[in-house]
């Protein structure tokens, strides 16, 4: 199996993102962000040790291991194969084009799901801030549609913007965070327990059950890939700041989580929380920084929201992008502007989002326990999916592609993906009522969307190859003169003229 040299072109074939106008920060900025990390903290992490224990803060240690070992096999396709489409080249090259498109629908749908949800949680939180710390009242939902104008208008001034805005806001969460954390140890230096690393508090039943939330925690960290067309150096910046990512992520949620535990102790800590977990980091910041830090958390935690709703919102644009520059939406979802910001895919997708926000509170539904959960948790299900198909097609693509120079273990991290990966969907399908809280019904109707999404990508896909061949062989990014596969294989990859990859 040899690799059409159209996939080892840098230069964007349609469009006009903007080029080399992010470094490695810039794109750690974005994609940490995405998982809005003191959110993560102060609104699950509090659930997840009344779960799973004190043992808990370790599930995202565990999260983080296993996803910096599936970024070696990913990070290897990314470095072999040059357009930008993320989860959907990769899947379309190693899995074959049928299955490709279901994945690039499935994740163009996931983070759409993912950024959606979340802005019932943003309305929400923002809504409690405008009340307590300046004094403003107003509905959830009119909060989260000012947002959402926000969030389009930053994404739409170009991704250079966003990382930078991101970046402040970042820095602003970890301070404070480590404010708190100095304020912990240095009253409680002597009082500091290691019941978390314990065996006996580690291999039981309920950190099994919290597992989906240690993963759910990284949501958009692979989006690193997304940006490679936007980044000075990809090949270098792209590697560098997924692993940066993971392992901020892995030891922020960690290292903070522990430490608030040990504000109150191994033993009281459990009984804490079950008085009220929203309150529990407030009551910590309080206790060990004071009420101006309970007021700046308050502001800080919708921020984080609201950061992670940008990267979001760029990370679905580029996807509408790709999916755009090989003819399967509109061309219009590709148009950039003088920024090179896809703006009319952020637009569209903006109207979509305030439209559900709207809906939802017409109805007087509740932004949590419904938009959050019915919108929210198909998307983490999706992700996790596309993870896995993610694992398989890049086994697939060594194996097909023995002459790509590859370190030697780059072979056994994408096996072990493999079975990490459906190790955790089983678990995760399993356990699905911890990490949604719904009842039966609801379950089963998130657990039908991933399959069907997937499903009507490949059908559609079938159809195209029947129908309209020219666009069918440009899915996944490999473009073909005069749109022709050249000898396609099911596989994804086509071999043009004598062109082909030499060993590197």
């Amino acid at each position: 199996m040899t690799l059409d040299s159209s996939l080892l072109d840098d230069t964007p074939k349609t469009g006009g993102l903007k080029a080399a106008a992010l470094g490695t920060w810039g794109v750690v900025f974005l994609v940490i962000s995405a998982a809005a990390p003191l959110s993560v903290l102060a609104g699950v992490g509090p659930l997840a040790v009344l779960i799973g224990g004190v043992s808990a803060p370790l599930v995202y240690a565990i999260a983080g291991v296993v996803l910096a070992v599936f970024s070696i096999g990913f990070l290897f396709t990314a470095r072999n194969l040059k357009p930008m489409g993320g989860f959907y080249t990769y899947i379309a090259v190693g899995l074959g084009k049928v299955v490709g498109l279901g994945a690039g629908f499935l994740a163009w749908a996931s983070y759409n799901l993912l950024q959606i949800g979340l802005w019932g949680l943003f309305g929400v939180m923002a809504e409690g801030m405008l009340a307590q710390v300046f004094g403003i009242q107003m509905p959830w939902y009119v909060v989260a549609v000012i947002g959402a104008v926000l969030v389009f208008g930053l994404a739409a001034a170009g991704v250079d913007v966003g990382a930078r805005v991101l970046g402040v806001l970042l820095v602003l969460e970890t301070i404070l965070l480590a404010i708190l954390a100095f304020g912990i140890l240095s009253q409680r230096a002597g009082d500091l327990g290691f019941a978390t690393f314990a065996p006996e508090n580690v291999f039981t039943p309920s950190m099994f059950a919290i597992l989906g939330f240690g993963f759910a925690a990284f949501m958009g960290f692979e989006s690193t890939v997304l940006y490679r067309n936007e980044t000075r150096n990809p090949t270098r910046t792209i590697p560098r700041a997924t692993y940066i990512a993971v392992a901020f992520l892995a030891l922020f949620y960690t290292g903070t989580l522990w430490l608030v535990i040990q504000a109150f102790g191994d033993a009281a800590v459990q009984g804490v929380i079950a008085e009220d977990p929203a309150a529990f980091f407030f009551i910590a910041m309080g206790q060990y920084v004071g009420e101006w830090g309970v007021a700046v958390m308050f502001v800080l935690i919708v921020s984080s929201i609201f950061a992670g709703q940008l990267a979001f919102h760029n990370a679905i644009n580029r996807y509408s992008f790709a999916l755009s520059r090989d003819g399967i939406l509109p061309p219009l979802f590709k148009r950039t502007n003088r920024a090179g910001s896809p703006w009319v895919a952020g637009l569209i997708q903006s109207v979509v989002a305030i439209a559900v926000v709207i809906a939802f509170g017409a109805a007087g539904l509740d932004p949590l326990t419904q938009l959050l959960i019915l919108v929210n948790s198909p998307g983490v299900y999706g992700i996790i999916t596309l993870q896995l198909l993610a694992s398989i097609a890049v086994l697939i693509f060594i194996l097909k592609n023995r002459q790509l120079e590859r370190k030697w273990y780059v072979l056994p991290a994408a096996i072990f993906s493999i079975v990490s990966m459906t190790g955790l969907l089983a678990v995760l399908v399993a356990t699905i009522d911890y990490l949604t809280a719904a009842g039966p019904a609801i379950n089963a109707i998130i657990l039908a969307v991933v399959p069907l999404i997937l499903v009507g990508g490949a059908v559609y896909a079938m159809v195209l190859r029947s129908n309209r061949p020219e666009v069918y062989a440009r899915i996944g990014g490999a473009e073909q003169p005069g749109g022709e596969p050249a000898g396609a294989d099911e596989a994804g990859a086509q071999p043009v003229g004598s062109e082909h990859v030499e060993a590197r």
